[in-house]
């Protein structure tokens, strides 16, 4: 079952996109992405989320391009 949570107290959002097992994991600034070993991604961590998500919606309202670091 896909679904996504928060974590109020480590301020990380999760956004399951499979349940197949994870091989590995990469780290893309404040995004971690797990994948299976046939590099499909699985798992989203978003981390400082609160922040993450405000600059993100803050650059849709102001149509800025957001650029992921």
């Amino acid at each position: 079952m896909k679904k996504i949570t928060y974590n109020k107290d480590s301020n990380i959002l999760l956004i399951e996109l499979s349940e197949k097992p994870i091989d590995y994991a990469e780290e893309e600034g404040q995004i971690i992405i797990h994948f299976t070993k046939d590099e499909e991604p699985v798992l989203l961590e978003i981390l400082d989320a609160k922040e993450f998500v405000m600059n993100t919606l803050s650059s849709l309202i102001n149509e800025k391009e957001i650029v992921f670091a």
